[in-house]
């Protein structure tokens, strides 16, 4: 199965980057629960370069940040520090502060009213609490343009101080609640996001690379980020995060490598068992990876801001619904995931997925804006088949 599935890959990685509009490079991994069953490269790290991309670059993670942060809120559940159901304004302030927007006056002025009930931890976990992204939304791409809102990739106090789409709980958003939950979690814990995760997750893991502040080691093996042009053709960015940021972003914050992540995906698969030692009790896994949204749907993405994402949704026409924190397919995907497998993506169009009853998780990481980018995702989806088209 491994050399079949070898080949497949490597061909898949191959043509995404030879395609008519190729990634400059990718990085894409599989882990089974004892270690890695493919590592792969291709390409090169910037698209204006001839250095070949390897698995040992670091990689903008986006919100593939996310996963890590709610580990972090469940590690604080397991402590009785911190109760998901519970108004989150009694660890934070300031979330009690914080109104909904209905729309804007005649003169461009925000329509601000209290909401119907408090926000909780769960619903930040499960993007119901009613924060968004501007580059998914209307109103907020509005507060943006017209009310010099900040974006979130700033990195800054300000960028979170935005209002609430709708009452928290109606629906499900995808947006700044993981954000908002890091904020949480420093309030609890008196520390930094970077700090928690370095002690609590980062060192059990075995993980030496992720860090909120990019450093010039880390900075040497940094995959570029590059812009999709109208042609199909590629721009190379001099993009970063802010580094050190004002808050560490529990939402998108991360660099790191993809063999470090694949250490975080092996913990899931192990029900919370790290490398050196374990992060979180099975009982709290097998709560986390439960539907928490009920019966509210995961919606399509809109590309709202066309050089940030396009148009975007995982597996069209199959139900969806959200754990803590993860997507959740609930009908068995085209590409062979089994019903109830985890997963989700960040920005530059990198995605994972963890399939806890097969055995599978998988990475693939690319940096290419806007998100939803036809070649890299439509490499992706074929990477991931390829690893179920292998198994007897």
């Amino acid at each position: 199965m491994k050399d079949n599935f070898r080949a497949s890959a490597d061909a898949v990685l191959e043509r995404a980057v030879n395609a008519a509009s190729p990634v400059p490079g990718v990085v894409a991994m599989v882990t089974d629960r004892t270690g890695n069953i493919y590592e792969g490269a291709a390409g090169n790290r910037r698209g204006d370069g001839d250095t070949p991309i390897t698995t040992e670059d670091v990689f903008a993670l986006f919100s593939t940040t996310k996963a890590f942060t709610a580990t972090a809120a469940l590690q604080l559940v397991e402590e009785e520090r911190l109760d998901l159901d519970a108004p989150a304004k009694q660890y934070l302030p300031q979330l009690g502060k914080v109104q909904v927007i209905d729309g804007f006056d005649a003169a461009g002025e925000p329509l601000l009213r209290d909401p119907k009930r408090d926000i909780t931890t769960r619903m930040l976990l499960t993007h119901t609490a009613g924060f968004g992204y501007d580059f998914f939304n209307d109103k907020y791409n509005r507060l943006a343009e017209e009310k010099g809102q900040p974006s979130v990739i700033t990195a800054s106090k300000k960028c979170l101080d935005t209002p609430l789409l709708f009452d928290p709980g109606e629906r499900w958003e995808y947006g700044s609640n993981l954000d908002w939950c890091g904020q949480v979690i420093e309030a609890i814990s008196g520390d930094q996001l970077g700090d928690v995760f370095s002690s609590r997750i980062f060192e059990p893991l075995g993980i030496e690379s992720m860090t909120f502040e990019l450093d010039d080691h880390r900075r040497m093996r940094l995959a570029g980020m590059h812009a999709r042009n109208a042609d199909g053709s590629l721009g190379a960015m001099d993009f970063e995060l802010p580094s050190p940021p004002e808050v560490h972003m529990g939402g998108h914050g991360l660099y790191g490598t993809v063999g470090d992540y694949m250490r975080f995906i092996r913990m899931w698969l192990n029900d919370g068992e790290g490398e050196k030692e374990r992060v979180l009790r099975p009982e709290t896994v097998r709560m986390a990876v439960q539907n928490h949204l009920g019966e509210l749907p995961v919606t399509p993405l809109p590309g709202v801001i066309p050089s940030l994402s396009n148009d975007a949704e995982f597996f069209p026409g199959i139900s969806k619904s959200w754990s803590l924190s993860f997507m959740i397919n609930n009908e068995q995907a085209p590409t062979g995931r089994p019903a109830g497998a985890q997963g989700w993506a960040g920005l530059a169009n990198l995605f994972y997925w963890i399939d806890r009853q097969s055995g599978y998780g998988g990475f693939w990481a690319t940096q290419i804006l806007p998100f939803g980018d036809p070649t890299s995702f439509g490499g992706y989806l074929e990477f991931e088949s390829a690893l179920y088209e292998s198994l007897p």
